[in-house]
């Protein structure tokens, strides 16, 4: 089946596609929304409103503009481990993006349980109707077993590719069942290590990003995979993978295989 198929995001019930778009890398507000009508409708934007953030803030204006609100999820993505200021920027992100609600509220980075304040705070939005679930960005796999016990994460960004593949035995066998959380992948190029020569054999050619991509979403774990692009082009290259579908039992030897040299071990 081609990753051209929606999937549901845990128990959020949310339909989304597969590929995810991340607003840090500075691809043009045309690219995102290019990306948005070919299904991509999973984004995430930061609450520091500046930079390149804002072709992604242009982009979710004009999609709603068009009365195409309803198909878009929003995951507003805040660094504050602060109650006040998690408030303060998430506030003040909706504002500039022309947004009621958020679907997500992401709290990152937490490298172990977020103080019950930061919590509170984000449960506080909840009520408020300004989110719709809250989620956890982290790169410590053991957590998130830990807080999905809790039951009030709905989503949660994991660290994972073919070179950190901790996640496919500390984290996703305990994230089952009809009330898991939705699972959303990030780093699939391991910040681009997995894109380059170095400590491949002579001869050895290095992974493209669609087989980064491919590798994280042939994982029945994962909802989403988070992509990045800087460009129309890359994102056009990127938007290649959903006409494709799970790596190949050939494919995965050689992706793991690289990862394995990558990773160093």
């Amino acid at each position: 089946m081609p990753f051209s198929t929606p999937a549901t995001l845990g128990r959020t019930n949310i339909m989304v596609g597969r590929l995810g778009i991340s607003s840090s890398f500075g691809a043009p507000a045309a690219a995102y929304e290019e990306a948005f009508e070919r299904g991509c409708n999973y984004i995430t934007w930061g609450t520091f409103i500046r930079g390149r953030s804002g072709a992604m803030r242009a982009a979710i204006r004009n999609i709603t503009a068009a009365s195409k609100r309803d198909d878009l999820v929003v995951g507003m993505l805040t660094y504050a481990h602060h109650a006040w200021l998690t408030e303060h920027f998430f506030v003040k992100g909706l504002q500039a993006a022309g947004l009621e609600y958020a679907d997500v509220l992401l709290l990152g980075y937490f490298p172990k349980r977020p103080p019950q304040k930061v919590i509170d705070g984000a449960l506080k939005l909840k009520q408020k109707g300004l989110v719709r679930f809250i989620g956890l960005t982290s790169h410590n796999r053991k957590l998130f077993p830990e807080l999905a016990e809790e039951g009030l994460f709905d989503v949660f960004h994991i660290r994972y590719n073919a070179a950190q593949r901790g996640a496919e035995t500390k984290t996703f066998p305990h994230l089952t069942g009809d009330d898991r959380p939705g699972v959303v992948g990030f780093t699939a190029t391991d910040w681009r290590k997995l894109l380059g020569k170095r400590k491949l054999p002579p001869g050895e050619r290095p992974l493209t990003a669609a087989e980064c991509y491919r590798f994280v979403l042939s994982h029945p774990a994962v909802d989403v995979c988070m992509m990045g692009a800087k460009t129309m082009d890359q994102m056009r290259e990127n938007l290649a993978v959903l006409e494709q579908g799970p790596l190949t039992a050939e494919e995965m030897e050689r992706v793991r295989k690289i990862g394995k040299l990558v990773y160093g071990k």
